[in-house]
């Protein structure tokens, strides 16, 4: 339908006043819009409802628009995100200026002599457009907050994987800011295949990081302020490696830990188990040559009696010299253990100096590689 000349220049006389009642009664209904309609703000407002009603008044008589009214309220909820309101309140907004404007429309249209019949018609009208611009207004704050989420999430993962490459205490600052994210005391990395990262994140502290696209199909989370005892029970099940706990912009050192135990071996879980093994395998050649030159003695003995010496010499510094201990764990006699112990002692005329116990104890510490 359109109406009339008459009636639309009489709704237009009365346009101001309507649309100042309808932003009067959102801040009386409506307590999310209490302060938000006050000031500048208000007066920004009350001319975007002018607007909106002035476009729709268009439509109603029949005069060709640009049809910007649709793109306004997109643009309204997507602002609506960004002063952080939700749809809801934005929805009661537009219910209550739906009703204040057809009051204040209505009593226009009559005074201006539209017919019932036609005032019904005028309603429907009225009320459809409202539907049109709060539905353009849920959608710009759906995508607004996809947006936003996706950006957030985008911010998150640089985060980790600044940690990671062990960035700069400056750069990690500016990046959790942009984040949005608390730093914690400490963070602990715990690896893991990649298609376990998200279904294990879900159980965890939602401050937790996560990456699922490292190299050989990995994962890592960087979980903050972990409780280790609760964390592996937390992961029971999973291939997962469990770092230590680090200052949160240090966390790249647990991470390099947790790499360095899944290389050693796949049973690793927790690395504070297997300290002394990854001690002596931080660098594998160094580690070689001190088990070359330590134990340079045994070279020229057979090979098994160079391993069974090795063995008995690996107890002996275990036991501290205690030949019962020694014995018991080697399955042999004590005499067995004082004959070969006499034998090292010819190989080892120093042996009992500090420097060569402490060589002795790392090159025997883990098996031959």
């Amino acid at each position: 339908m359109a109406l009339d000349e008459t009636t639309v220049t009489a709704l237009r006389a009365a346009l101001k006043t309507t649309a100042d009642e309808v932003v009067e009664a959102i801040i009386d209904e409506v307590p999310s819009y209490a302060n938000a309609l006050s000031g500048r703000m208000g007066g920004t407002i009350r001319r975007a409802v002018r607007t909106a009603l002035g476009h729709y008044l268009d439509l109603a008589g029949g005069i060709a628009t640009g049809g910007d009214a649709g793109d306004a309220a997109y643009e309204l909820g997507r602002g609506e995100v960004r002063d952080g309101r939700s749809m809801d309140a934005l929805l009661s907004a537009y219910r209550v200026g739906a009703r204040v404007a057809w009051r204040g429309l209505a009593a226009g249209a009559v005074a201006a002599g539209l017919p019932a019949e036609e005032v019904a018609k005028f309603a429907e009208l009225t009320f459809a457009y409202i539907d049109e611009l709060s539905a353009a207004s849920a959608a710009g704050h759906a995508d607004e907050l996809a947006a936003r989420g996706l950006a957030h999430e985008r911010h998150l993962e640089q985060l980790a994987r600044d940690l990671l490459a062990g960035a700069s205490a400056e750069v990690l600052l500016a990046a959790a800011q942009r984040a949005g994210w608390q730093p914690p005391t400490s963070l602990t990395a715990v690896l893991l295949p990649a298609a376990q990262a998200r279904p294990a994140y879900r159980s965890l502290d939602p401050s937790t990081l996560v990456l699922d696209d490292l190299p050989e199909a990995l994962g890592v989370l960087l979980v903050p302020d972990a409780d280790r005892a609760h964390l592996l029970r937390q992961l029971t099940g999973r291939t997962a490696v469990v770092g230590p706990a680090r200052p949160w912009t240090r966390v790249s050192a647990s991470y390099a830990r947790a790499v360095r135990a899944r290389s050693l071996s796949p049973d690793i879980r927790d690395t504070e188990d297997h300290l002394p093994e990854l001690v002596l395998s931080a660098d594998v050649d160094a580690f070689a040559d001190l088990r070359a030159r330590a134990l340079a003695p045994l070279r020229a003995l057979p090979a098994g009696t160079a391993r069974r010496l090795e063995e008995t010499l690996r107890a002996w510094l275990l036991h501290q010299g205690r030949r019962e201990e020694v014995a018991t764990t080697l399955f042999v006699h004590p005499q067995t253990v004082r004959y070969r112990m006499s034998q090292l002692r010819e190989l080892f005329p120093d042996l009992g100096s500090p420097q060569r116990i402490l060589e002795l104890t790392l090159a025997v510490g883990l098996p031959a590689r």
